[in-house]
């Protein structure tokens, strides 16, 4: 039983990270598009793309599923719910 505890602290320390590079993904977004940066901040650009080559995979088939909504991209919010009801999933079958 200890063992499952342990991959689900594991699992659960690797969903907080991936919400925190989403929400970081977001924000960046964000001062980009309302110029509070400039985008020729290289240091800002190339931490933003490497967020989004890791991400993008991962929202690619999110995307696809979730009709277009324009500029309003809701496919981080999509995944951060579904993370976070696997977490809920998880906890209900090893502490059951």
């Amino acid at each position: 039983m200890t063992g499952l505890v342990a991959v689900y602290e594991i699992v659960e320390l690797l969903t907080r990270a991936f919400v925190m590079l989403i929400i970081i993904q977001f924000v960046i977004g964000l001062l980009f598009a309302f110029n509070v940066v400039s985008q020729s901040n290289q240091f800002l650009m190339s931490f933003y793309n490497g967020i989004n080559s890791f991400l993008d995979p991962i929202l690619r088939p999110v995307r696809r599923i979730l009709p277009n909504t324009g500029a309003i991209d809701l496919s981080p919010l999509v995944l951060i719910l579904g993370a976070q009801i696997i977490l809920i999933v998880l906890r209900s079958i090893i502490f059951a």
